[in-house]
């Protein structure tokens, strides 16, 4: 099973729960950051690095004395990553998706695959768990092409737990898309409802099992847990407000291990988490 740990936007401790997640976790697991532009996951589960490699990504190359300015490249290219000026090809390797378009209808033969470094993926363990993640090259602007290699690495033979970038945009959507299940951390403020239900929104297309978390339980108002019933979206557990768990997640501790009390709370998550995959729970579970 894949579980993506999933939020409508940053700093709702999704990161937490998904460390959390993986310490508690019953059977063979996986803990795959793919917040490959800002990752963190490895900050609490201190895993050690045992492998890496540099995924790159196919760009075009062009061959001027083939050329002969007809344009199909440019034509089939939807990200004007490749255009004919003046008879002549001119490239722009950072917009290119590496689709492959243009070097299959050159004619001439005058387009072939030069590459472009996206980032690396590193991978390792820390005690049980196995850890993986993707860290993207400064300056690289798209990180779903770097999420495709980090899912290639990704061990189906146990279970899976995704940390997610935040937000509804491409990356959160290349994220959550192979996931069985999907939990959305939040908060009960007016900006942590309001990403609340863009996320849901986002995510309903895929058709995937959804349930919540909500983080800093005590704080703000009613609206979260009023839309969570009118949905039918099932609050899994609730983290209270605790300024203990904050000083925790500060120093970069798990919050399973260093709070204890707040461990039979995620346990439960894990075995809520099984049963969503099947049938969804409307009952609220607290930490």
């Amino acid at each position: 099973m894949i579980v993506a740990v999933a939020s409508g936007k940053g700093g709702t401790g999704k990161t937490m729960v998904a460390a959390s997640l993986a310490k508690v976790w019953d059977g063979p697991v996986q803990a795959v950051d793919m917040d490959v532009e800002e990752p963190n996951l490895h900050l609490f589960l201190k895993p050690e690095l045992t492998g890496r490699e540099t995924a790159r990504l196919p760009v075009p190359l062009a061959d001027q004395a083939k050329c002969t300015a007809c344009r199909a490249c440019a034509e089939i290219c939807q990200f004007k990553a490749i255009t004919v000026l003046a008879g002549y090809v001119m490239t722009f390797p950072e917009m290119c998706h590496g689709c492959g378009g243009c070097t299959a209808v050159c004619p001439e033969g005058a387009i072939t695959e030069d590459y472009r470094d996206l980032g690396e993926v590193l991978w390792g363990r820390s005690g049980r768990i196995s850890f993986l993640m993707g860290r993207l090259r400064i300056g690289e602007a798209m990180s779903p092409p770097l999420m495709r290699a980090v899912w290639t690495k990704v061990d189906r033979s146990g279970d899976v737990i995704v940390d997610a970038p935040p937000g509804v945009s491409c990356p959160a959507i290349a994220a959550v898309r192979p996931a069985d299940v999907i939990l959305l951390v939040s908060e009960p403020t007016p900006f942590g409802f309001h990403d609340l239900k863009l996320a849901r929104e986002a995510f309903e297309p895929l058709d995937k099992p959804m349930g919540v978390i909500v983080n800093r339980a005590g704080l703000g108002d009613e609206a979260l847990y009023k839309y969570c019933r009118e949905t039918d979206l099932p609050i899994l557990l609730e983290i209270p407000f605790d300024r203990r768990i904050a000083e925790a997640y500060s120093q970069g501790r798990v919050i399973a291990e260093a709070r204890p009390e707040y461990r039979p709370g995620f346990l439960d998550l894990a075995d809520r988490i099984r049963d969503l995959a099947a049938v969804p729970l409307p009952e609220v579970g607290h930490a």
